[in-house]
């Protein structure tokens, strides 16, 4: 018997949480200069009760190939990787005009 998703009420493979709440949120993206003058890439608005932040920087790092963490509800990315994170986003789901980048 398949597990049924407590808030749509549907079964786990056909749950649209995660999609809706990708469309909903506005994600903040900026930089920040960090020890030694190392620049670091901060994701900040993504709602971690709806969307897994450890998986989603794991798909981050891998994608830009650089190294990165999950710190409260924020994700922070080595290197200054604006513009990429905003496109990458944009083709989990996330959509386009909810992304600022500053």
């Amino acid at each position: 018997m398949a597990e049924i998703c407590s808030t749509c009420g549907l079964p786990k493979e056909l749950c649209v949480c995660e999609t809706i709440a990708k469309e909903s949120q506005t994600i903040i993206i900026s930089s920040e200069k960090k020890k030694f003058g190392k620049k670091y890439t901060i994701i900040d608005g993504i709602d971690n009760k709806q969307i897994d932040l450890k998986e989603l920087t794991k798909k981050l790092k891998s994608v830009l190939a650089c190294g990165g963490t999950v710190k409260g509800t924020r994700i922070e990315l080595q290197g200054d990787h604006k513009q990429r994170v905003r496109e990458i986003l944009s083709s989990l789901g996330f959509a386009r005009e909810t992304i600022e980048v500053k």
